[in-house]
């Protein structure tokens, strides 16, 4: 797996200052996309243990309220082998903050269902992720005012409670994570 890049203060992908890892590769390929360059698998430097031991360090600071996984698409099969495992690992580090993702697919349709690459993967991946922003980029659904999400389409979910009631339930800026 290739990372685009890493923002070690990012403001603008969950609440708080965060530590975010925009990973390359998708196949989704939305139309007036924010970052296209990361289509591509091989954009970007390989994900090493130096790149995680720099991400584990980026989150040591009290200031630091969380990660946030994007891309790309964190959820392209190709990307899972090695999230999954460095998911678990993250959130065992820091077990206190609060983990978004960021990813084209549908929560319900394409990652519960076990269409979307290694179902045992895609279920590490959210065990270990307290919000999801799923749904394609739709440009013509485009809102500004919307926080945290680009498109009207894009829904906020709280993924570990929307695992224990088997529905989706939404993520608002009263919920605090």
């Amino acid at each position: 797996m290739n990372v685009a890049t890493i923002k070690y203060y990012d403001i603008s992908n969950g609440p708080g200052v965060r530590v975010s890892l925009y990973v390359s590769g998708c196949r989704n390929h939305c139309k007036g996309c924010f970052n296209p360059e990361t289509w591509d698998f091989n954009y970007g430097t390989p994900f090493t243990e130096e790149t995680e031991k720099s991400i584990i360090k980026g989150m040591e600071p009290d200031y630091i309220k969380g990660f946030t996984l994007l891309g790309g698409d964190p959820f392209e099969p190709e990307n899972q082998v090695v999230l999954a495992p460095f998911l678990k690992r993250l959130r065992a580090v820091y077990p206190h903050k609060s983990f978004w993702c960021f990813t084209g697919y549908d929560f319900e349709r394409d990652l519960l269902t076990g269409k979307l690459g290694d179902p045992e993967l895609v279920m590490q991946m959210l065990s270990c992720l307290d919000v999801l922003v799923d749904g394609r980029f739709v440009e013509e659904l485009k809102d500004l005012n919307l926080k945290f999400k680009g498109s009207s389409n894009q829904r906020t979910i709280l993924v570990q409670q929307s695992l224990k009631s088997d529905e989706v339930v939404l993520w608002d800026e009263e919920t605090v994570i």
